[in-house]
C-alpha cells in the first residue's frame, strides 16, 4: 500500500511540475500512446482534412466524372481535346489537352493579341489602319483582313516569335496561317493572356480584345457562349475548315471565356475537333463538349 501511495504522489507531483514527467513515471512501453492529447502536451493532428484539402478532393472527383462522360462522347464522335482554366479557383482541367490541331480561325485571336503588342511596344494606340483590319477578322472572321494583318506584322517569323511572349509553347506557325497547329491547353494560355493584369498585355490591350471577342457577329455566336448563363459574358472566336486533304471532313473549333458580374464565374474554356462530317456536326460536338465540362466541374 505505502509504494503504492508513493507511485500516486510521485505521479501528481509530475503533473504539477509538468507533463514531461508523467509519461516516466506513469507509463510502461504497453501504454504508450493511451494518453489524451490534452495531458501528453497536444500535439494531436486535427481530426479530419482541412477545407482545402477537400475542396480538391472535390475537384479530383468531378474531373474524374468529366473524364468519363467525355471517353463515351469520345467513342462515337470524331476526334477532340478540352482544355479548361477556372482563374477563380486556380483549376485546370484538360482532356487530350496536349494532342495538335490545326487552328483554323481560332488563331486570329492570337494575330489580334500579337497585334495589340506590336502598337504597345512602339508606345502607341493600334492605328485606324489596323483596327480596320482587326475588327472584322474577329468579329466576322474575315479572311483577307486576316491575311493583310498577318503580314503587316511580319508573318510567320514576327507571329512565332510573338506567341513567346503568350506563353504559347506547344503552338507552331503555319505560312498559310489557318494551318497552324495548336494545342487545348495552349489555346487557354492564350486566353487567359488577354485578361492577366500582370501579363504582357496592358489595360487598353485587354480591354480592346474583350470588346471585339464579345461583339461577334450573330452567325459567329456559337461554341463557347452556349455554356453561359442569363446574365453572364462570353467572348469567344471560333474556326472552321474544310480541306480536300482531310477528305472533304470538317475542323470546328471554338475558343472563349464566360465570366459573371459577381466574379463566381471566371472561365476559360477551348475545344477542338477535326473529322467532323459537317460544321453543323461540328458544332454541335464542340458545344456538347463544353456543356459538359460546366455540368462536371460546376464552374
Amino acid at each position: 500500500m505505502r509504494s503504492s501511495r508513493n507511485l500516486i504522489i510521485a505521479v501528481a507531483a509530475a503533473v504539477i511540475l509538468g507533463g514531461g514527467g508523467l509519461i516516466v513515471l506513469g507509463l510502461t512501453d504497453d501504454d504508450e500512446g493511451v494518453l489524451p492529447a490534452a495531458i501528453s502536451g497536444g500535439n494531436a493532428k486535427p481530426a479530419g482534412p482541412s477545407a482545402e484539402e477537400l475542396a480538391k478532393r472535390e475537384r479530383a472527383k468531378r474531373a474524374k466524372a468529366l473524364d468519363a462522360a467525355l471517353k463515351q462522347v469520345a467513342a462515337t464522335t470524331p476526334d477532340f481535346s478540352v482544355a479548361v482554366l477556372d482563374k477563380k479557383t486556380g483549376q485546370t482541367y484538360a482532356y487530350q489537352g496536349s494532342e495538335t490541331f490545326d487552328t483554323a480561325s481560332i488563331v486570329k485571336a492570337q494575330i489580334l493579341a500579337c497585334e495589340l503588342l506590336k502598337a504597345q511596344d512602339a508606345d502607341r494606340e493600334p492605328t485606324k489602319g489596323e483596327m480596320a483590319l482587326a475588327t472584322p477578322m474577329i468579329q466576322s472572321s474575315d479572311n483577307d483582313a486576316t491575311t493583310e494583318l498577318f503580314e503587316h506584322l511580319g508573318g510567320k517569323s514576327a507571329i512565332t516569335k510573338c506567341n513567346k511572349r503568350l506563353g504559347l509553347s506547344q503552338t507552331t506557325v503555319n505560312r498559310a496561317w489557318g494551318l497552324t497547329k495548336t494545342t487545348a491547353a495552349d489555346q487557354v494560355r492564350l486566353l487567359n493572356k488577354l485578361v492577366d493584369t500582370k501579363g504582357p498585355l496592358d489595360e487598353d490591350s485587354r480591354k480592346t480584345a474583350f470588346t471585339l471577342m464579345n461583339t461577334v457577329d450573330d452567325t459567329q455566336d456559337w461554341g463557347v457562349p452556349a455554356v453561359a448563363k442569363p446574365g453572364e459574358t462570353a467572348t469567344v472566336k471560333n474556326g472552321w475548315d474544310t480541306r480536300s486533304a482531310d477528305g472533304g471532313l470538317w475542323a470546328v473549333n471554338t475558343i472563349g471565356r464566360v465570366t459573371s458580374p459577381d466574379g463566381k464565374v471566371n472561365v476559360s474554356v477551348a475545344v477542338l475537333s477535326h473529322n467532323n462530317q459537317s460544321m453543323d456536326d461540328g458544332i454541335a460536338l464542340v458545344e456538347n463538349v463544353a456543356k459538359l465540362t460546366r455540368q462536371h466541374l460546376k464552374y
